[in-house]
């Protein structure tokens, strides 16, 4: 078992196993995670495997995500039963460790919590759950150009406009609404600004206007 994963290999595991559409979003989420590690002093080796392989579970079939889910003791609340699609990142998780052996910590968490975050996450985890919405392909989510000006000025901020955006878009009738995103968004929101920021001085809020 290896701590992260040869790129280039995981670049041809991940084309087999997403239809294309799907690869180029992986693509894009490893190019904009390296980018934010750049930014905030994280390993770049670290950002860019999980953001490979953050979707490793996401071409998967209900039937088939459940029994991984059995087979990994992985829990399912009832919220979770109605919403399978949302276990691709725990069960990615999974299978990142058991199939693609990649066996640090950090980076098995990163892609667990990826879409729906959760309280005290790691640098590694904050930078692929926002390099998951903000990555160059993606074209539909709101406000996507000032949370991506947002992300290289303070990673907490950034995280605290997707998660608010999203249970917006939500509650619009677009589905149901996660606790575990509702829960991450208050444990920010009360968490001090300009935490854990390297540069922070620089900007302090001069350019976000916030």
């Amino acid at each position: 078992m290896k701590k992260t994963g040869d790129m280039k290999q995981l670049r041809k595991k991940m084309k087999k196993v997403q239809d294309g559409r799907r690869f180029e979003h992986t693509l894009g989420v490893a190019y904009t995670a390296a980018a934010l590690a750049m930014r905030y002093h994280a390993s770049i080796e670290d950002a860019q495997t999980a953001g490979m392989l953050h979707d490793c579970a996401k071409c998967l079939s209900d039937k088939k995500m459940q029994e991984l889910c059995e087979k990994g003791g992985i829990f399912l609340s009832d919220f979770e039963k109605r919403n399978l699609f949302l276990m691709h990142g725990r069960v990615g998780a999974y299978l990142a460790k058991e199939k693609y052996g990649i066996e640090n910590e950090d980076i098995i968490n990163a892609i667990a919590w990826h879409t729906t975050g959760r309280e005290n996450m790691s640098l590694l985890e904050k930078i692929i759950f926002v390099a998951d919405y903000i990555e160059p392909g993606r074209r539909q989510a709101p406000n996507l150009p000032e949370i991506r000006e947002l992300a290289f000025l303070d990673l907490d901020r950034a995280m605290i406009r997707i998660l608010e955006d999203t249970i917006v878009y939500l509650k619009n009738g677009r589905g149901e609404i996660d606790p575990a995103t509702e829960k991450t968004l208050m444990f920010y929101k009360k968490e001090p600004a300009w935490k854990n920021v390297p540069g922070k001085e620089e900007w302090n809020g001069k350019r976000t206007g916030i």
